[in-house]
């Protein structure tokens, strides 16, 4: 059985470390006090979660009071002393929390100042003066300036800051606050990294506003003119006269020729033009006593004079000044910044030196070499011009040695060297290319070498994304030049036969080789012409046979070309369209089968899919599902509503309807059906009956309200009898349809907003209202007030920009609210009116969220954005939300509305690109968890799947006999007092094993899964914590592994009366995580932290022993083991990332089989073989699960591509019985399914995107090639 990498103890508390785990320790001690009652047996008792008790003791954050009381109530505490002691400790804990601000360097260093930096951004108030004026009067800006001239900190905590906060006495004409402000880089392929960003934020009057820092990327960085040219296309669109988008670039002086290429951007550039250029002394003063200032620091005149005199005329000095007077705070006396710290920092020029060396000096020998190898990767050499630098992202840094490269990053990041950046490193600063000679010289010396390196990561990147066509490989003088350079890394060099030094990451290598390997086998059949042609004259009777073999290998080619067309485009359309790219998967797998493929159609299988509707002519604005699930209804800016049948591909219902007066803004059934309401822009409300769906028929006669403004949003109330509008005049209003043919409004309209009213919903008891406001507030109403809706409470300001959604939870005790802001909130609503905010903001959307929605079971979040993606999120603790999968893709432009299928698994989208979809929830992941889960196992028939769990003390059961969603059993295994760290099915399935994070092991008798009877309960099993359990195959002995760092075996022929057999195995020297019995039961097999494995003989399970040598080949923790089902290898997998295979025939003798398995990027965690034993699954930290062909052991290698849709630790995988199916859990709280059979992943796939494309369909995404049916 594999291993549990993830189910470690809750983590010591120190109370001497600080306010909070004193608090958590004198909190843990009082519920010890009382008997350590479950945190569920707590739960049940007040009106706080399992998690939110649990997170009271962690140690993490002082809790609110309220959570405090409620613990303390729980465990008999007095509370009048605990709220002193909580007050005591939140007090120390702001005192800390005010240190630790004080002691907040005033300057950056080398790092650019961000927005919220600006209160330290001093010295160029005159130069974002003009930048201000300049872009507020131009649509396109261009900053030009020398490299250190600080372009990237007057954009972000210059400009910025200004865009955002008004001037306190700006008056009525003040320019209006933006939209949106983006701020990004270019990088290798601006267009296709950040293509979503470039449009301005729809039906708005405010404009967006795109700031590019570092322009010059886009000639250092981005090889392709194409791209260049249509990204700098793009920016200027920003010039036209009714455009809604500002741009303003960042350029590196030296670059001014290369943008006059272009001849529009010549063109802008004309009179928007901004020169950054050097400091004046007054400037330079400011930067240098102000910050210090703001800080009560205060920095000598002798300094100061002295800083000025030295960097007034030294072009770069900024960064340089930045970087010494960081050195020299670390450095001050006191409050105060001295001469004598400046030179004991090192001075202007020195301080960055002395950093870096001290730094590179403090490495190991390896370290080091590993540091020369990345800073290079960090750099472009320039070619006329000078070097800059050059973001990488962390997998081009995989040199070889993930540790080593993981601390040398950690070691330049935190000398703040190096930058981390939305998972791209890169040089803090240019200026350290200059400023440091060591790192100068390697440039140098290695300046060919780079460039040639540069051009070959390119065209290994080309090559993957064409899914490795020969075409795209090195031929002739390209690959002579990066042979020469790189032969050593594939093992031969030619000029020193040295070993090989790592320079190149796998997939160059593997490029490389290649490109040599196609170049060996040219120059091999040219030898062989002259031979092959005297033997077709020879034999001329054969050319007939000869011309069909090179027609056949010719139509071979053709395929080879198709199929890598295919798979190239299915690739590069997988994380922005995943069921198109699914498609092409299905379409590439009717060519031929190959095991990335295999794996490609599992994972798709996996994900959310979506089928596209055809849509409107414009915008897509609203949809909403029918009570019976079998009717969508969308509307949209063509002025049309849409009815839509969800079965199959989803075709349309009748003629579109419509309602006066052009664009749709709100659509919305009754809750029975039958009434259809739609909502347009001038006001007007229309409602049809649509008891025939096919034939909706108009019920009495156009309303128009909201003094002729766009009505946004409608709701019904539960009973169907009131209809709830809000619009752009700022109101709400109710209207009576006891008649729907005749509406009568209720009561007076009511203000909700200043400005606008985006949303409106009721809760689900139909006694409260919600409206979402323009002006950043939420409102909550009673519908019943004497004359219309009248308020509860005062307005609650949600957002830092206008609400544009809200939704409540169907228990009506949580409100979700949507943003401007580009967040999400969850709010719990209090009887008075009131609304709590629950955590924090959810920040993932990268643009304006517009619509948010719970499923219908409550537990999952749905947000849809404008940055073309809907996100999920699991709510079961609304006050820990966490993510759920990757963003769901496939929208081209900003999404409008979403809404949930009474079903639970069927989402509609509809947005921008004038497109509605809807999306299928894969049967197979389940979401229903507050907390990370540890363990998973199928019972031995496969009728069941168990799954463990943290803080909740759980292990759950799935009935998993028939096709589609497993189904929960009504009653979890409830009795462990802790976090339950691993289980597992006996032989028979008729008995599950557990234990817990209290050293509790625990049987459970589920004959009648769903009536589970507790067996046996054996405390203290292991000290510390039970961490990994696993039956003998004849069910009458259960191993253990735990934290006392022993293994130990027990006697449960009867399982309501345990007792140990013979004595511990003691051996390993720390935690046992993992522990697995052979076939024939007669070896065991044990993992632990202290990096070996080892085997045990247990044929005599009274007197077991060791056996053999301790298996010490992992170079870190061994977190799983697994018997093949032969019984003659043992797979283990390591924190080292790897897994090996051990000829284990003669235990005492264990060997290796074959080189080390290697993919994981992270510590493999888990490992089970399939049951006919060919097949391998691993699970990792690096979130992935990946297969291995194990058919073969001395040459077992990787089946395909890993297994994606975990965002966090795989802990646990399991085969269920037949093979075909693999189940996963993680940290990430979801346990998912993956479908193995490929004929059931096809089927999957076709049946949720809507079956094949369509020829046109194919021709626009493949040109040339011929069509192929999909599905």
């Amino acid at each position: 059985m594999g291993g549990n990498g993830a189910g470690r103890r809750e983590r010591r508390l120190d109370p001497a470390a600080g306010p909070v785990q004193r608090f958590a320790a004198e909190l843990r001690a009082l519920r010890e006090s009382v008997g350590r009652p479950t945190y569920r047996t707590m739960a049940d008792k007040v009106p706080f979660s399992v998690t939110a008790l649990s997170q009271a003791a962690a140690g993490r954050q002082l809790p609110t009071l309220a959570v405090t009381l409620a613990y303390v109530d729980v465990c008999g505490g007095d509370p009048a002393e605990w709220e002193r002691r909580w007050r005591t400790a939140s007090a120390e804990a702001a005192a800390l929390a005010a240190a630790a601000e004080e002691t907040r360097p005033p300057y950056r260093g080398l790092t650019r100042y961000e927005p919220d930096d600006a209160a330290l951004f001093f010295g160029r108030d005159r130069l974002v003066d003009r930048l201000e004026s300049l872009t507020r009067g131009h649509r396109f800006t261009a900053v030009f300036g020398p490299s250190g001239s600080g372009k990237s900190s007057l954009l972000r905590a210059g400009l910025i800051p200004r865009l955002r906060t008004p001037a306190p006495d700006a008056g009525a004409d003040a320019p209006a606050a933006p939209a949106a402000v983006r701020i990004l880089t270019p990088g290798a392929a601006p267009m296709t990294t950040h293509a979503g960003r470039l449009d301005p934020v729809p039906d708005t009057d405010a404009d967006t506003w795109l700031l590019v820092d570092q322009f010059e990327e886009l000639y250092t960085l981005c090889a392709d003119p194409a791209e260049r040219n249509a990204f700098i296309d793009r920016l200027l669109t920003a010039t036209a006269a009714d455009s809604r988008l500002r741009v303003v670039v960042a350029v590196r002086a030296d670059f001014l020729g290369r943008c006059a290429e272009h001849p529009g951007l010549t063109a802008a550039l004309q009179d928007a033009t901004l020169l950054a250029g050097p400091m004046s002394r007054e400037e330079l003063r400011e930067a240098v006593v102000r910050p210090a200032a703001a800080a009560s620091l205060v920095v000598e005149r002798a300094l100061t004079a002295r800083l000025v005199d030295e960097v007034v005329d030294a072009p770069g000095g900024l960064p340089l000044m930045s970087h010494a007077l960081l050195e020299t705070w670390r450095h001050r006396t006191g409050r105060a910044l001295t001469v004598t710290g400046y030179e004991a920092a090192g001075g202007l020029r020195g301080a960055v030196v002395r950093t870096a060396e001290e730094v590179y000096g403090e490495l190991t020998a390896p370290q080091a070499d590993l540091a020369r190898r990345i800073l290079l990767r960090l750099v472009a050499p320039g070619d006329g011009t000078p070097d800059t630098r050059r973001p990488a992202e962390h997998a081009e840094l995989d040199l070889g040695d993930a540790d080593g490269t993981r601390a040398v990053l950690d070691r330049l990041v935190a000398a703040r060297l190096l930058t981390l950046d939305d998972g791209t490193v890169e040089l803090a600063h240019e200026a350290l290319i200059t400023a440091w000679p060591r790192l100068r010289g390697w440039i140098d010396a290695e300046r060919d070498r780079l460039r040639v390196h540069r051009a070959l990561s390119e065209a290994a990147r080309t090559w993957q994304a064409l899914g490795r066509e020969n075409a795209a490989l090195y031929a002739g003088s390209r690959l002579a030049a990066a042979r020469e350079a790189f032969g050593r890394d594939l093992g031969h060099d030619h000029a020193s036969g040295g070993p090989a030094p790592g320079e190149l990451t796998p997939p160059e290598r593997e490029f490389l080789a290649a490109s040599i390997h196609r170049r060996r086998r040219a120059v091999w059949l040219r030898r062989g012409l002259s031979a092959v042609l005297a033997l077709l004259v020879v034999v001329a009777s054969g050319t007939a046979v000869v011309a069909l073999r090179a027609r056949a290998a010719a139509q071979s080619e053709r395929d080879d070309a198709v199929f890598g067309r295919i798979t190239a485009e299915a690739d590069r359309l997988r994380e922005t369209n995943a069921a198109l790219s699914a498609r092409l998967d299905v379409a590439a797998l009717g060519m031929r089968t190959t095991p990335e493929l295999r794996t490609a159609l599992t994972t798709d299988a996996g994900r959310v899919l979506s089928t596209r509707l055809p849509g409107h002519d414009d915008i897509g604005s609203a949809v909403a599902f029918a009570p019976d699930g079998r009717t969508l209804v969308s509307g949209g800016h063509d002025g049309t509503v849409r009815l839509w049948d969800t079965a199959g591909s989803g075709r349309r219902l009748g003629k579109p309807l419509r309602i006066a007066g052009g664009p749709v803004g709100a659509v919305a059934y009754s809750p029975d059906g039958t009434v259809l309401v739609a909502a347009g822009h001038d006001g007007g409300i229309r409602l049809w009956d649509t008891r025939d769906r096919g034939r909706p028929r108009p019920l009495g006669e156009p309303l128009v309200s909201h003094a002729g403004k766009s009505v946004t949003s409608v709701a019904f109330a539960p009973d169907g009898r009131t209809l709830a509008t809000v619009g752009d005049d700022g109101t709400l209003r109710l209207w009576d349809l006891g008649d729907p043919a005749r509406p009568a409004p209720v009561g007076a309209p009511a203000r909700a907003d200043a400005r606008s009213v985006r949303d409106v919903a009721f809760s689900p008891d139909g006694r409260t209202l919600a409206t979402a406001g323009h002006t950043g507030t939420v409102r909550l109403w009673r519908p019943d007030g004497a004359d219309g809706p009248a308020p509860l409470g005062e307005p609650r300001h949600a957002h830092g920009a206008a609400v544009w959604s809200v939704a409540f939870s169907p228990d009506g005790d949580t409100l979700a609210t949507a943003g401007y802001d580009d967040t999400v909130r969850l709010w719990e609503v209090r009887g008075t009116g009131d609304l709590r905010a629950l955590g924090e903001p959810l920040t993932a959307h990268t643009a304006a969220v517009w619509s948010v929605e719970f499923s219908p079971d409550g537990h999952t979040l749905a947000s849809a954005a404008q940055d073309d993606t809907v996100i999920l999120w699991n709510v079961a603790d609304p006050a820990y939300p966490h993510r759920i999968g990757e963003p769901l893709t496939g929208h081209t432009e900003g999404l409008w509305d979403l809404a949930y299928g009474p079903d639970g698994r069927t989402l509609a989208t509809t947005g921008a690109d004038h497109s509605v979809r809807l999306w299928h929830l894969p049967d197979g992941v389940l979401t229903d968890f507050t907390n990370p889960l540890t363990s998973v196992a199928y019972d031995p028939r496969g009728r069941l799947l168990a799954a463990a769990s943290t803080d909740d003390a759980l292990v759950r059961l799935w009935d998993v006999r028939r096709p589609g969603p497993p189904r929960p059993l009504p009653r979890p295994l409830a009795g462990h007092e802790a976090p339950v760290l691993t289980t597992v099915f006996a032989p028979g399935g008729r008995t599950v094993a557990s234990g817990d994070e209290d050293g509790t092991l625990r049987l459970w008798d589920v004959s009648d899964p769903a009536r589970p009877v507790p067996a046996a309960t054996v405390p203290d099993a292991h000290p510390g914590g039970v961490l990994a359990v696993a039956f003998s195959p004849d069910g009458r002995t259960l191993a253990t592994g735990g934290v006392d760092e022993r293994v130990r075996l027990w006697d449960v022929r009867d399982p309501d009366h345990v007792r140990p057999v013979g004595t511990p195995l003691t051996g390993h020297t720390d935690w046992v995580g993992a522990v697995a019995f052979s076939p024939d039961g007669h070896t065991l097999a044990t993992g632990s932290q202290d990096k070996t494995a080892r085997l045990w003989d247990v044929g005599d399970r009274d007197r077991p022993r060791p056996v053999g040598e301790p298996i010490t080949a992992h170079g870190d923790w061994v977190n799983a083991v697994a018997f093949a089902p032969e019984g003659h290898v043992l797979a283990t997998g390591g924190r080292d990332r790897t897994v090996r295979l051990w000829d284990v025939t003669d235990p005492g003798r264990a060997r290796p089989l074959g080189g080390e398995l290697t993919g994981h990027r992270g510590g493999v965690t888990s490992v089970a073989y399939s049951p006919d034993g060919r097949t391998l699954a691993t699970g990792g930290e690096d979130h992935a699960v990946r297969l291995w062909n194990v058919a073969d052991p001395a040459r077992a290698d990787a089946f395909g591509t890993a297994l994606t849709g975990h965002l966090d630790t795989v802990t646990s995988v399991a085969f269920a019985p037949d093979g075909d199916t693999l189940a996963s859990v993680g940290n990430d709280l979801t346990a998912r399914i993956w479908t193995l059979d490929t004929d059931r992943a096809l089927s999957r796939v076709c049946t949720r995107t809507g079956g094949d494309l369509t020829p046109a369909r194919w021709s626009e995404l493949l040109p040339h090639l011929p069509y192929r049916p999909t599905c």
